[in-house]
């Protein structure tokens, strides 16, 4: 197994030879993350910091990607990655949150850990609501890519699989 480290000049580069999916190499491809969250406010808000860390876990998330030569499930994989993390930082209650992002046998894994022994539930949400449909979203995602998501057994990680376009790993 391989675990990447993208230096910030690489992360924001696009690699080169995009054009050629059967020179990627990526086989057993590992990015993962860790870092320290904050508890929710009383009504679910998430501090400014931890937005960013959303924000951090969708751009590595992207510049990986597209290291990678799948710019196809950029933004699909952003919008998903957004939703596990934020939920996480919202309803987990650890004080760290893992994000991590792997490419093998043609599915791109996507995996957040926070610690928290609980199942996330896919909600239907009342159409004026503001939030609520993360899980929907993950769910139809997944299910257009080939794909699935689910929980651990002991329900502390929240992981979305994809199907890489053209069965490249």
């Amino acid at each position: 197994m391989t675990t990447t480290h993208l230096t910030a000049a690489e992360a924001g580069r696009p690699r080169r030879d995009c054009s050629r999916p059967e020179r990627l190499h990526l086989v057993d491809d590992r990015v993962s993350v860790c870092f320290e969250v904050c508890p929710p406010g009383s009504r679910g808000e998430i501090s400014e910091r931890d937005a960013r860390r959303v924000g951090m876990a969708r751009k590595l998330t992207a510049a990986r990607l597209r290291y990678c030569g799948l710019e196809a499930l950029v933004d699909d994989a952003k919008l998903i990655v957004s939703e596990l993390v934020t939920n996480a930082i919202q309803h987990g209650s650890g004080a760290q949150v893992t994000f991590t992002m792997t490419v093998r046998d043609g599915f791109l894994h996507l995996a957040v850990h926070d610690g928290t022994p609980c199942r996330p539930v896919v909600r239907n949400a009342p159409d004026d609501a503001e939030c609520g449909r993360g899980l929907f979203l993950v769910d139809c995602l997944a299910s257009a890519h080939g794909g699935t998501w689910g929980t651990s057994d002991d329900g502390t990680t929240t992981w979305c699989c994809l199907a890489v376009p053209g069965g490249e790993s």
